[in-house]
Order: structure tokens, then sequence, then C-alpha cells
């Protein structure tokens, strides 16, 4: 399977009600971000990812993830099938496991259903949330790659050699564009909080070298290696990092304790520091 053309870095949007996000869609594109993603956390419907892709002409929207115990294989399909006749190419189909003691039997059967239903998703077009080697062997293998979150650069090179030079690697990266660490810290707190509460997340964390004190404390450490945070410039070395160790690109969360700032304007700040 041939490998994902994506560009260095890619950016997600958080959804708003007055649809303010659609104009932000569209000033990311001119920006130069190479794929715009909508957090799973963001997908409260599917035609979400519609909207954003006729918000825009041409930059690839990749959701990240669909839950499979969420939204069934059949929905997929057809989403992916209109927007396949409308604007060919653009939308990439990132899905994830449920958070069950076993998940690769689900995510396997919902996998057979995305490739047997009428029309098919085909596996060049979609890519797989996944942490622990049976799942990056498994978007390897019936996948264009993976989509791992929270992790370090040390465990971008161990992911790559998993998957082999041919499979796609996009690693999702939050980060807090605050110089001051109490507050940046604090920010990263929350979503890395709820997220080490839940089992294959922790069992990374530990895989990655992190002791139990360090992730039932969430440590400065912790925080520090999975959540960028600081000036542009900290920023931008770190997403070199990852592309170094093997990412094809790193999909940008910006995080904020208080608000703002907003993702576009974190985006502005950013643009163009990217390697091409």
């Amino acid at each position: 399977m041939s490998k994902l053309r994506l560009g260095p870095a890619g950016i997600a949007l958080n959804v708003s009600a007055d649809d303010t996000y659609l104009k932000d869609a569209a000033e990311l594109e001119e920006l130069g971000y190479s794929t715009l993603w909508l957090p799973g956390g963001q997908i409260d419907r599917l035609d979400r990812i519609a909207a954003i892709v006729r918000a825009t002409t041409s930059v690839p929207v990749a959701s990240g993830i669909i839950p499979v115990d969420v939204y069934g294989a059949a929905a997929v399909r057809q989403l992916y099938a209109g927007l396949q006749a409308g604007a060919p190419g653009r939308f990439l189909v990132g899905v994830g496991g449920p958070q069950v003691p076993r998940p690769l039997g689900p995510l396997n059967d919902y996998l057979d259903e995305l490739d047997r239903g009428e029309p098919p998703v085909p596996a060049a077009r979609r890519i797989l949330a996944a942490l622990g080697p049976r799942k990056l062997e498994l978007a390897r293998d019936r996948a264009a790659g993976a989509l791992p979150l929270l992790v370090t650069p040390a465990y971008t090179e161990q992911a790559r050699r998993i998957l082999g030079s041919e499979a796609t690697l996009v690693i999702s990266q939050m980060l807090v564009f605050d110089t001051n660490a109490t507050r940046a810290r604090e920010a990263a707190r929350v979503p890395v909080g709820f997220l080490s509460g839940i089992g294959g997340y922790r069992a990374n964390f530990a895989r990655m070298g992190f002791t139990e004190s360090d992730i039932a404390s969430l440590s400065n450490r912790l925080l520090d290696d999975l959540v960028i945070w600081g000036s542009a410039g900290s920023i931008t070395a770190r997403v070199r990092e990852h592309l170094d160790a093997g990412a094809d690109q790193v999909a940008l969360t910006v995080l904020s304790q208080d608000g703002p700032p907003r993702v576009i304007e974190v985006a502005r700040e950013l643009a163009g520091r990217f390697p091409g």
C-alpha cells in the first residue's frame, strides 16, 4: 500500500456553535496547513466533516478519530461515498477501536464492514488510532497507517520501525502556546489526566518509561514530554523531532486553560515554520 502524501503539519479544529470554525478552516487552508483534523470529541455528528470539506477547496480533511462504538460502519461508508463523489480524495477516514479490554476483535470486525460494504472505504483511505504494538501492526496491515496520541519522539521512532517505511505515521500532538510553565501545565493536566484513566493510554505511558508515580501524579516530566508548551520556537522544535524520528505529519491540537488563544490565532503564529 502506497504511503499517503501528507505535508508535515496538520491542525485540529474546534467546533463552534456559530460555525466560526468553518471560516477558520478556510483560513487554515490558506495558511498552508497540510491536513485539517476533526477530533473525535468534536464529532457530535458526521456531517461536521462534510461541512469542513465544503468550506475549503483542496486540503485533506481527516477524522481524528471516529469511534467505532458510536458511529456504525454503514454511516461512515455513506459519508465517504458522498464526499468521494463531490470532492474525491479529500476525506481521510480516521477510526479508533472501543476502549474495552480486547479491542482488536471489534475493530477488525468494523474494518471488515468497511471493506465489504457497498460502497467500501478502501484501506488506503483510512488511518487507525494506535498506540501498542499490535494496534500499530493492524494499522500497517489494514489501513494506510497510524495516528498515535500523547507520545514522545522516542515512541515515534519505535512506531516507525513497527509500521515500516510504506505506512503513514501521523502524530497527534497537543500543545499549549504559553511560556508560563504553571499555566501551560495546568492546561495540559486536564486532557492528560482524563486519558491517563483509560487503560490503553496508561499502558503506553508505562511502555514509554513513565513510572506509576509519574502517571498517578501527572508529574511535570510526564506533562512536559507529552504536551508541547512554550514559544513558537519551542513548539516548532518538538514538531521537527517527531518528523526526524519518522513521522510523516504532526497534527497539532491547541489547548488552553481559560479559552483564548483560539486555534486560528495560534495557527497564524506557527504558519510557515514547518518544513515543506
